[in-house]
């Protein structure tokens, strides 16, 4: 199954208030970008999946009734990723939609400073040059 334009225009409607919004097709879905980064995903069904890792946000979703995407693999075994659906509520209200999007990169970016800063850590470590002066 393919998603339509009709579910793309959705998807660019519910999130128009996030800055340099761009859709990319990816798997028969789409990825939710803003700017180089992926927020959110639209499955081939149409679901809206929202970024999350385990932690707070991850938990404040479950709260609001999402569910974390899981699938079964060729071989029987069952997986998941760091994707939870979008909560109901917020698929009729862009306001709401926008604000986990905000929630979902601001602990994107939290991840990707806390990896960058444990890289050059690591990185002073080994060289013996101080990280900051």
């Amino acid at each position: 199954m393919s998603l339509s334009e009709a579910d793309i225009a959705f998807v660019q409607e519910l999130f128009a208030d996030i800055p340099d919004l761009s859709t990319r097709r990816m798997f028969g879905g789409l990825g939710v970008y803003c700017g180089d980064i992926i927020f959110a995903l639209m499955r081939s069904d149409a679901q809206v999946l929202l970024k999350a890792a385990k932690g707070p946000f991850a938990d404040r979703l479950a709260g609001m009734g999402s569910e974390k995407w899981t699938y079964t693999r060729k071989n029987g075994a069952e997986s998941s990723m760091p994707y939870w659906s979008l909560p109901d509520t917020a698929l009729d209200d862009p306001a709401q939609a926008c604000a986990l999007a905000r929630d979902a990169l601001a602990r994107d970016a939290l991840a990707a400073i806390s990896f960058a800063d444990a890289r050059m850590s690591h990185c002073s470590v080994l060289t013996g040059v101080p990280l900051r002066s």
